[in-house]
């Protein structure tokens, strides 16, 4: 017995020993495929481009991809990625992944200028006189917001983007198919990044992305961003599942093949011509079974899946009848993708049966239609592509994007990023099942898990669920609180004597839809009541203050805070207020401000009372080259600060000096910042003008890079002034203990936006951890 004990022990050992040496050869190989994939040269690469558009295109004249490519190398000669292989590889590589999904030339050449304008020289206008009107709107659709102030949080920065960019799917859907074509080899590529990057792009790619390519209905992307982005979120879940996956994996090979050759003679012997095949399924997708059924791997009956793929839906049922004729299927196990397609058109029959000796597997039955359309998705048959009797596709295609019109709604009705941030996630939530039920008219809805009939009536209509009064399901009346399962039939009774929703149904809801509209509701119906809410709340702020608030509640100041917060009238501000919308310290706070700017004319310092012209009138100073324009003072010296170095487009402030005329400082800095009340009196407005001369004048700038030391760090930022023929005034840098270097750089440059361009670009060489410009 003792030594079984011990024999038993050593094939413990041994066992955990070929685990760990299969974990590290997975890893070993997933870093080998990726170094071949990045380092292959651009010639290679673009010969793989035209080789696959004319696989699908035979035809295609190639001229004007050939001439994208030429201006994208020429655009981007000087950039290098992360990994220190040539830029031109990334537009390359998305200019692949979208021929892959068979898509038209002008959206393989918007694939290869995706970048051109916003990391280059070329401009919109450029990109539509070579390329039209219609390849220019792609690549703009896809470039992000320029120029995007740095004192803005990156959860706004994220949200004007994605604004921007779901305004541009609305126009064109290609505009997102090569987002996420961009997005997928960015995180092939993900591993040249800092690890903080890797987490935060790993994130926004399980958040919005993955979920999206879902939503088009685009599994050949959605599975890989799914995958890589678990790979980086959570690497020991990966790692383990790839480890377990790879376990027995000859065995579980063997007995896959045994039952697709099963199944082969099965479909050969009732005439039913199939192509049939075996696979384990996809990383996250088993990871998110573990999540949502608190399983272990070894619980999941679907671990890998046999695919039937046959010619007519008539077929799909056929086979069917004899795959349940061979094994037994597990009860509930079964969906009817076909008769009831999921929102992104997914059809397929599944089912889950017990194989021969026990091992549970899951068998889907599909058209090789159905199959094109739940790999490529929107991708195969959107509008812009003709279908082979030469007819447009029907709206069923115009159905994927429903969720699309949903997301602008929540666009018109919200000016807040964060708000509208978390309502996206939560409806593109990819660990949220859906639930199948059905309008007394036989139509499908699709909601989150969960929902109820509060959720359905909304689903109707905003109308239908403001004027809910009850629900009956299959017939029955039910509470609203009822939580809808598949196949249930719903009905919602309504009246035009109800008061509207209760503020309690945000509480019951599921989906975001109905959370978005009941709360829009409060808004508009209860707008009265919140207007003199808000206004009693406005006034009450500025009492216990001790302030008059009639003194700041005039048109003028109320103008500067309603074109702040984006409202048309003042009403609505404060309606905003009442509801929670806005804080009334806030609002309170931005009148005060347009007050005293108005009020700064009335400076006590005696040099700049004889100063001030008479008419108040904006005048250029004297001293021209300054470019600067100081309200009510004119033949007056300006000079710039050392301390902050304001460059045009920095919001800026003039300080009254004695003797010395003007001193120009940035708002944000120090020294204004901490400066004494008594000398606050002296600021006065300033404002930059614009340049009337073609040749720009230079201003200096100076910045902080915060970097982990390395040999060849100072040449790599350095070679980034060099490329930009930006002179060097002075640089200092030091190292504490820890190796973290702080390297001080002073040049001159002609605008904020060069000098942004400049950090971002820095942010980007190996080991950079921050740049950040001098404040004083």
């Amino acid at each position: 017995m003792a030594e079984m004990k011990n024999t038993e022990k050593q094939n413990i050992g041994i066992q955990k020993e070929e685990e760990k040496e299969k974990l590290e050869s997975v890893k070993k190989a997933d870093a080998a495929v990726k170094s071949m994939h990045d380092f292959t040269s651009p010639e290679v690469l673009y010969e793989e481009l035209i080789k696959s558009v004319r696989k699908y295109h035979p035809s295609a004249d190639i001229s004007m991809i050939e001439k994208a490519y030429k201006v994208a190398s020429e655009a981007h000669k000087d950039q290098k990625r992360k990994s220190g292989e040539p830029y031109i590889i990334h537009p390359l590589c998305v200019a692949i992944i979208l021929a892959d999904l068979e898509l038209d030339k002008e959206t393989i050449v918007a694939g290869l200028l995706h970048d051109a304008v916003e990391d280059t020289w070329m401009t919109y206008e450029e990109v539509e006189k070579e390329f039209g009107s219609e390849v220019a709107l792609l690549v703009d659709g896809v470039t992000k917001l320029g120029q995007l102030s740095y004192s803005k949080d990156k959860v706004e920065v994220q949200a004007e983007n994605l604004r921007k960019m779901f305004l541009a799917m609305a126009k064109d859907i290609r505009v997102i198919l090569i987002k996420l074509a961009d997005r997928l080899h960015n995180m092939r590529t993900l591993q040249y990044m800092r690890p903080e990057k890797q987490q935060e792009k790993a994130r926004e790619t399980m958040d919005i992305y993955a979920p999206i390519a879902m939503r088009l209905g685009i599994s050949k992307i959605k599975v890989e961003l799914d995958d890589l982005s678990l790979k980086y979120l959570k690497p020991d879940v990966y790692y383990d599942l790839v480890e377990k996956v790879a376990l027995r994996k000859s065995a579980r090979e063997e007995f896959v093949n045994a039952i697709v050759k099963q199944v082969k003679k099965h479909m050969e012997d009732a005439n039913i011509k199939a192509q049939v095949d075996g696979r384990v399924k996809h990383f996250f997708s088993i990871y998110k079974k573990m999540v949502n059924q608190d399983k272990t791997i070894d619980q999941i009956y679907d671990l890998f899946a046999v695919r039937i793929i046959v010619d007519t839906v008539k077929d799909c049922y056929a086979a069917l009848g004899v795959i349940h004729e061979m094994y037994k299927p597990i009860p509930g196990r079964f969906k009817d993708y076909i008769a009831m397609p999921k929102a992104n058109m997914y059809q397929s029959l599944h089912t889950t049966l017990i194989g021969p000796n026990g091992q549970p597997f899951e068998i889907q039955i599909r058209t090789f239609e159905m199959h094109k359309t739940a790999e490529y998705g929107i991708a195969a048959h959107w509008k812009y592509k003709e279908t082979s009797d030469g007819k447009k596709p029907g709206k069923s295609e115009e159905e994927k994007l429903n969720w699309l019109r949903q997301i602008l709604e929540w666009q018109r009705d919200m000016s807040d990023n964060r708000e509208f941030m978390s309502l996206l996630k939560n409806d593109l939530d990819l660990f949220a099942d859906s639930v199948y039920c059905f309008t007394p008219q036989g139509d499908v809805k699709t909601l989150p898990n969960g929902s109820t009939p509060i959720d359905f009536a909304y689903s109707v209509h905003s109308a239908v669920g403001n004027k809910m009064v009850g629900a009956r399901v299959n017939g029955k009346l039910v509470p609203i609180e009822y939580k809808i399962k598949n196949g249930d039939r719903i009905e919602i009774i309504t009246s035009q004597n109800s008061q509207g929703p209760s503020r309690d149904w945000l509480k019951i809801v599921k989906s975001t839809q109905a959370k978005n509209k009941i709360n829009q509701w409060f808004k508009k119906e209860l707008k009265e009541d919140n207007i003199l809410k808000g206004k009693d709340m406005l006034n009450q702020y500025a009492k216990t203050k001790g302030f008059k608030p009639g003194l700041y509640t005039k048109p003028q100041y109320m103008e500067s805070v309603m074109h702040k917060y984006g409202f048309r009238d003042w009403d609505s501000v404060l309606a905003a207020i009442g509801h929670g919308g806005l804080k009334e310290g806030q609002v309170f706070n931005k009148l005060v401000e347009a007050y005293e700017r108005e009020h700064k004319k009335n400076l006590t310092d005696e040099q700049v009372l004889e100063a001030a012209s008479e008419s108040q009138e904006k005048l250029h100073i004297a001293k021209n080259k300054s470019g600067i324009v100081v309200k009510g003072i004119h033949d007056v010296a300006v000079r710039f600060s050392k301390c902050c170095s304001p460059i045009p487009g920095d919001e800026i402030v003039g300080f009254v000096t004695r003797g010395r005329g003007i001193t120009i400082h940035r708002t944000d800095c120090v020294n204004v910042l901490n400066m004494p009340e008594i000398d606050r009196k002296r600021l006065i407005e300033a404002e930059w003008q614009m340049p009337d001369r073609s040749d720009s004048e230079k201003y200096e700038a100076e910045i902080n890079v915060y970097a982990n030391n390395r040999t060849g760090l100072l040449v790599d930022i350095s070679k980034i002034f060099t490329e930009r023929k930006i002179d060097l005034r002075s640089i200092n840098s030091r190292t504490n203990r820890q190796e973290r270097a702080t390297i001080s750089m002073s040049f001159n440059v002609c605008s904020k936006q060069e000098l942004n361009s400049l950090i971002e670009k820095i942010r980007q060489v190996v080991s950079v951890i921050d740049v950040e410009r001098a404040t004083g």
